[in-house]
């Protein structure tokens, strides 16, 4: 009798680590962005930077380019912003969201940069499907320069005064 409840307790302990562990690998999703956890401005010399802090270990890829206005992703209205000229800079894979569809990015999706000298305001104008946009108003058309950083993952705007 006691062998048969040792199986038995040993069976039982199978199954509830085959469920559990099911229970938690589902859970858990296939695959996760890098998330948008910030936004910050800085004054170089000769260049203002905007970096996007982004959480994950797979960096995005980035790209920029001169648009005459700015237009929010999925709806296509113009996010007005204050600027003379506008850059839009997407990145992909990212969001500003979790797989929860919580946001994860805590500050406001448009706000001024009084202290830089050519950026004159960010706005955040799409999250939608693995792409990230935000658009730069600016008081120039100069050169912007996008790159990558990682550990932590970062997106990093550089434009020239």
């Amino acid at each position: 009798m006691t062998t048969i409840s040792r199986r038995a307790l040993g069976a039982l302990v199978a199954i509830v680590l085959v469920v559990g562990g099911g229970a938690t690998a589902a859970a858990q999703p296939a695959t996760t962005l890098p998330a948008l956890t910030a936004i910050r401005t800085g004054q170089h010399p000769g260049f203002d930077r905007v970096v996007l802090d982004l959480t994950g270990s797979t960096p995005p890829t980035v790209t920029n380019r001169w648009v005459d206005e700015l237009t929010a992703d999925g709806s296509g209205e113009v996010v007005w912003l204050t600027g003379q000229y506008f850059v839009e800079v997407v990145s992909h894979p990212a969001a500003a969201h979790d797989d929860a569809g919580n946001r994860t990015y805590p500050g406001p999706e448009r706000f001024r940069t009084r202290d830089l000298r050519n950026v004159m305001a960010v706005a955040l104008t799409g999250d939608f499907e693995g792409y990230l946009s935000v658009g730069l108003g600016l008081r120039n058309q100069t050169w912007v320069r996008t790159s990558v950083l990682t550990s932590p993952n970062r997106v990093v705007i550089d434009v020239g005064v």
